[in-house]
């Protein structure tokens, strides 16, 4: 059966990046123009490219996606939003989740280099290149000037997938460090079907199917030092932890 299913996937696939690609062609002039008008009003133009192009992306490839709100979600509020990273489909499921409000990814700074859609993903992230701490610095300067202009930053606190089938890797200080020194409160969100979609085995293992984000309560640092990072950084992580199991990730094994 396996040998049957696999040429199909790969055909989805396939039809998958021809229809990201058409659209990325369709509104690359949009992506130029907006350029012109720097990263705060052109990168919040893309915001709405992205999320047009994940609406129209989703029921094209047959995916259903669903928010959850296990604590009510005030869209008119700056968060430090952090989520779960076990997927290379994690950015068209961030345009699906996060509504309504403009925000910033920061993502790898190699994805940069992807043409045409490299050129795009500059415009509309902070990217970070850990190669140094001087890079890493860097871009924890540019998401704290980045709140400071009134937006969101969206943060995976792992850092690089979990490959580990526990339900999180080891959190990196950044996203912490973020919320205290700007008074941000974190937002967590759980991508439950990520890994069912694409994992990050192979960009191959594309399937139709659902789509769940959960949007967990909101945590609080107003008052909050560098001091209390750690104990911030631990009741976060427990929080996605326990709620990962509850709603039984499939990628979680004993």
């Amino acid at each position: 059966m396996k040998k049957i299913l696999k040429p199909i996937q790969y055909i989805y696939t396939l039809y998958a990046l021809l229809v990201f690609v058409t659209y990325l062609l369709l509104v690359f002039p949009l992506v130029v123009l907006a350029s012109f008008f720097g990263k705060i009003k052109g990168g919040n133009f893309l915001n709405r490219v992205c999320w047009l192009w994940a609406d129209i992306l989703f029921p094209l490839i047959a995916m259903h996606h669903r928010n959850t709100y296990r604590a009510p979600h005030d869209c008119s509020k700056q968060y430090v939003f952090v989520f779960n990273h076990i997927s290379y489909w994690d950015i068209p499921i961030i345009m699906k989740t996060v509504r309504r409000q403009h925000f910033r990814v920061l993502g790898k700074a190699e994805m940069g280099k992807i043409p045409l859609f490299g050129f795009m993903y500059r415009q509309a992230a902070v990217t970070v290149d850990r190669s140094s701490p001087e890079n890493r610095a860097r871009s924890i300067r540019q998401l704290k000037s980045v709140i400071n202009k009134g937006i969101s930053v969206v943060i995976a606190p792992e850092g690089t997938f979990n490959m580990t089938h526990q339900p999180l890797k080891d959190f990196y200080d950044g996203a912490f460090r973020v919320a205290i020194e700007t008074q941000t409160p974190i937002k967590p969100l759980l991508f439950l079907d990520a890994y069912d979609r694409m994992s990050y085995e192979s960009i191959f293992s594309l399937t139709p199917g659902r789509s769940r984000s959960v949007f967990l309560e909101e945590v609080p640092v107003k008052g909050l030092t560098m001091e209390d990072m750690p104990a911030l950084k631990q009741k976060v992580y427990k929080m996605m932890e326990e709620n990962l199991i509850r709603y039984k990730a499939s990628w979680i094994k004993p």
